[in-house]
């Protein structure tokens, strides 16, 4: 066994030395044996670290040794890591730790007791719950501690005196929760197992060198380990870059104004100093800064020692900034090795860091690591360096909910709340993990891409029977191609029915988390045939749900049926998958936590954007800063401080780039305050001279065209028999006035598709109005009657509420202009007698058919035509110059006999204009001004000229060649607009 000694030995090493590489070439370094190494134990703070310290060994050991004990003290299995130090047979076991999930549930149970409070708001409040009671276990502050501050507090504000009350309540539940179960918290058990380890090996010193190496974490439990280890025989203590005194002067030292009996009365300024937690870190160790020695050696990749001098003196506390202008050149100047780069966007800055690593990797055996607290910064860097065949797959992992199984949990889990509205519906059918055998087979894919097209428009009523129904009703203008459609739309939605129907019946009568959580499990698997559960992304949803099912709790926390989607989104947070291990070897994507103890040769940091780096320090719904300060919690300015110490170590690495955006997606951007420290610091002309413009062009240039060659405008030539010989009279106006939009249309046919559950579109409201009118003219065309038309067409399902309101309320003002309308054609007898009749007859050599929205008879013998216009209309002015030919190639269809029992005689061509006009709705207008019989002469000579020159002719089709009357812009990204718009 080894004595224990009175002296601590503490070692620091600075930032311009890789930590790991240099650790362990100070132990490899020793005398020892490879057996008294596998003797040896190494406290680290993280599994992360573990692995970084594991990795430097490797690089280092070169033909191979044997590894001490590397011991994480956060691994939640403490115990299991140590092994028998904290088995003596007398000792009393440590209770088992309650899980997370399981102490989120009974959090949440406990506080949806309160009124008014249901289990979604529960749910949130037990996450910033459970982070409250885990800082005052690990702080060592009783909860208990809360009731006596609520009473000494007499004027504390009203609503912090309520939620004193509240918490309160909560710690005298949770206490009696914990002991029914034989359970404690996890924080609770890992101070209990820290503080047993440190009174043993106090007792009885372990064989072996001991080490805790890279461990910052200012906790009492983990600074007493700490202060037992630094005083073994064999014991020492490494901290990461710690400012000595001929780094940081004793008077800036001082300022920190650590004190042991009230930690966190420090100002603000001072928490968030890089170096306030090592300070604090050493007063809980009763260590003396100047007991910390310097490592004994750098490790294999390491920049001057000048640079740890300079990140030292850009890094000191504002009331030293100063001393800035005192400093030599060599003090303030971070050399040519530390470069700065601005990106316009987020997007360039991914671009410029991606090509920053792709360089590095011409060099042989050179590394690189991107670092970075931007999670979307470090994915936009990944998925440019998969363009390139290089994967470096982001540590951090990703969240589960943008995985391809989180995203279809919450697909499944919309469509119910949606009721199978078309949007959540296709999306749902859509997702790649969804049909099985059948997607495979293409046959799953052919059935919902129909069904895509078939639910354009507007939204069905509730349910998949109202989508059957929408499917199945008959358009009165179908033919029998449209009628084979409608069976094939039918047959695609009774492929896919069953199983969405199976998938999401259990979901719908889901009403616990344990029960929601066992209905997705089921509806996935008949879903995807077990799919959603393979990979990587799949085995955490998997332990996830193991965990809300079986875990406890959940089975006892109700859930509302609106609030299932929400509560599944909240559950999910906070979970991440972590990439398996095979990416690039040399190539590094880390966040903050993960960058610890890492250095590579080249080192980005990236983000730098206040907000970002550090992140803006959220308030704490639980526990206002002047309830920390009193009860000796770090203040929330702390993590900037821990921020910062990242930033330094980072910034000693052998050559470092910083990047940052002028703006993100919303707004600009502020530098962050470690760059500004730098630039302020290093000197505006100097700091210039370091920027990487270089990058920044190449960043700009790499996706950009070496000549930019726009088109001219489009006017393609069909041959003769590729032009069609039959058109429909609105597809004539297209041909007046934009002949290439009738080129993609009638010749390409090519059609814009409606938006799916588009509730209020144009095309469909007149439909429906169209469709009343029809429905009341076969009635009986009762000018009376008109109302209770309107009134069954306002009731429909499909119709969405505020549409209904507003739409309506213009409908029925529009329907008192129609019923005087018609009152006075029926006084001098004219009256309604067909309605969507559908015509045909040859014109200028071509066959032209359309619909009539209704025909009336008139007293002499003759027909009036009607269009509704229930949208825009046309003017005067296109009338007269012949861009409006619908009503005039409707009348010659009339004149050639082409409606069927309409009669042949056209004596009227009129628009009735349901828009609103001065104070009121609707008005009548008819289509010429002169004599009918010139008019419809002028419509066949127009007609007969575009049929010469466009149907049996070789005229191309110009784009946009009348664009006062082409205000329609379906085809305009076909004929590419923008590029020859204006030049042509």
């Amino acid at each position: 066994m080894s004595e224990a000694r009175a002296g601590p030995t503490v070692y620091s090493i600075p930032p311009h030395r890789s930590f790991a590489d240099a650790f362990v070439a100070g132990i490899l370094a020793t005398d020892r044996s490879p057996l008294d190494l596998a003797r040896g134990r190494i406290l680290v703070p993280t599994n992360r670290a573990a692995r970084t310290i594991r990795d430097a060994f490797v690089r280092a050991a070169g033909e191979g040794t044997l590894l001490p004990r590397l011991v994480p003290i956060g691994d939640p299995e403490l115990d299991e890591r140590l092994g028998s130090a904290l088995d003596p047979i007398d000792a009393t076991p440590v209770p088992p730790a309650i899980a997370p999930t399981e102490r989120i549930f009974l959090l949440s149970g406990i506080l949806a007791r309160q009124p008014g409070t249901s289990t979604l708001t529960a749910l949130r409040e037990a996450a910033d719950l459970a982070t409250a009671l885990d800082q005052l276990i690990i702080e060592g502050v009783s909860p208990r501690e809360l009731h006596a501050l609520a009473s000494e507090e007499k004027e504390l504000e009203a609503h912090w005196a309520l939620l004193l009350a509240k918490l309160d309540v909560i710690f005298t539940a949770w206490p009696a929760l914990l002991a029914e179960r034989g359970l404690i918290d996890l924080a609770d058990r890992r101070n209990r197992l820290l503080d047993r380890l440190s009174e043993r090996w106090k007792a009885e010193p372990p064989p072996g060198f001991t080490i805790a190496a890279g461990i910052t974490t200012t906790a009492p439990a983990v600074a007493g380990l700490l202060g037992t280890v630094a005083r073994l025989a064999e014991g020492q203590v490494v901290l990461p870059a710690l400012a000595r005194v001929r780094e940081m002067p004793e008077e800036e030292w001082d300022a920190l104004d650590v004190d042991p009996d009230s930690p966190t009365g420090a100002s603000p300024a001072t928490l968030s100093h890089p170096q306030y937690h090592l300070k604090l870190l050493l007063e809980r160790m009763k260590v003396g800064r100047g007991e910390v020695r310097d490592w004994h050696r750098q490790g294999l990749a390491a920049a001057s020692s000048q640079r740890s001098r300079v990140i030292l003196n850009a890094m000191t506390g504002a009331r030293f900034t100063d001393k800035w202008e005192s400093l030599s050149p060599a003090d303030r100047t971070l050399g040519d090795k530390v470069r700065h780069a601005v990106f316009p966007t987020p997007v360039t800055e991914a671009m410029g860091i991606a090509i920053a690593l792709r360089e590095a990797l011409e060099e042989p055996g050179r590394t690189a690591s991107l670092v970075t607290p931007d999670r979307g910064l470090a994915a936009r860097v990944s998925a440019i360096l998969r363009r390139w065949g290089v994967d470096a797959d982001d540590s951090a992992g990703r969240p589960l909910g943008v995985t391809p199984p989180g995203i279809l949990c919450q697909l499944l889990l919309e469509t119910v709340e949606d009721d199978f509205g078309p949007i959540s519906l296709m999306a749902l059918l859509k997702h790649p993990l969804v049909g099985g055998e059948r997607r495979a087979s293409g046959e799953w894919l052919r059935a919902v891409r129909r069904l895509d097209l078939a639910l354009r428009g507007p939204r069905p009523g509730g349910g998949l029977d109202a989508i059957a129904a929408q499917l199945a009703e008959r358009d009165p203008r179908e033919r029998d191609r449209d009628a084979q459609r409608r069976e094939r739309d039918q047959a695609a939605f009774a492929l896919v029915r069953p199983d969405i129907e199976r998938a999401c019946r259990t979901l719908s009568e889901a009403t616990t988390v344990a029960s929601l959580a066992a209905s997705l499990r089921d509806a996935l698997d008949g879903l995807t045939n077990g799919q959603a559960f393979a990979g990587a992304a799949g085995r955490e949803l998997a332990a996830m749900i193991e965990e809300l099912e079986f875990g406890g709790g959940g089975a006892t926390l109700a859930i509302a049926p609106d609030e299932r989607l929400q509560v599944w989104r909240t559950l999910m947070a906070g979970r991440s998958v972590r990439p398996p291990y095979g990416g690039h070897p040399r190539i590094r994507i880390l966040g903050l936590l993960e960058a610890r103890l890492v250095q590579s040769d080249l080192m980005i940091l990236a983000g730098l954007n206040e907000g970002s780096w550090p992140r803006t320090q959220s308030s704490d719904p639980w526990l206002a800063p002047r309830l920390r300060r009193r009860l000796g919690l770090p203040g929330l300015d702390y993590r900037i401080g821990l921020a910062g110490h990242d930033f330094m170590s980072a910034l000693g690495a052998p050559e470092v780039l910083l990047t940052r955006a002028e703006r993100d997606e919303r707004s600009p951007t502020i530098a962050s305050r470690f760059w500004l420290r730098l630039e302020a610091m290093v000197g505006e002309t100097a700091w210039a001279k370091r920027r990487d413009t270089r990058l920044e062009r190449l960043a700009h240039a790499i996706d950009a065209p070496a000549t930019v060659d726009p088109v001219d405008r489009p006017m393609p030539v069909v041959p003769v028999d590729k032009r069609p010989d039959r058109l429909s009279v609105t597809s004539v106006e297209k041909l007046r006035a934009d002949p290439f939009a009738f080129y993609a249309g009638s010749i390409l046919n090519l059609r814009s598709l409606d938006k799916l559950d588009s509730r209020s579109i144009a095309a469909w409201q007149g439909s429906r109005v169209h469709k009343w009118l029809e429905e009341w003219l076969r009635e009986g065309s009762d000018p009376a009657t008109l109302e209770a038309g309107l009134d069954r067409l306002l009731a429909r399902d499909e119709i969405h509420p505020m549409l209904r309101a507003l739409w309506g309320g213009r409908l029925r003002e529009t329907c008192k202009f129609l019923r005087s309308a018609l009152e006075q054609d029926r006084a001098a007898g004219r009256k309604p007698a067909l309605a969507e009749a559908h015509g045909e007859a040859r014109i200028g050599g071509v066959r032209v058919h359309g619909y009539a929205d209704r025909i009336d008879r008139c007293p002499n013998g003759g027909v009036a035509i009607v269009d509704y216009k229930t949208g825009g209309s046309p003017t005067r002015k296109a009338l007269d110059q012949q861009f409006a030919l619908q009503l005039g190639l409707l009348g010659l269809i009339a004149a050639r006999g082409g409606f069927a029992d309409a009669g042949t005689d056209p004596v009227a061509l009129e628009y009735w204009k349901f828009a609103k006009k001065g104070q009121d709705f609707g008005e009548r207008m008819s289509a010429t001004k002169d004599d009918i019989a010139d008019y419809l002469a002028q419509t066949e000579a127009m007609m007969t000229r575009l049929a010469e020159d466009y149907l049996t002719g070789n005229e191309p089709f110009v784009a946009k060649l009348n664009p006062a009357f082409a205000p329609y812009g379906d085809y305009d990204q076909l004929m590419r607009l923008e590029e020859w718009y204006g030049r042509a």
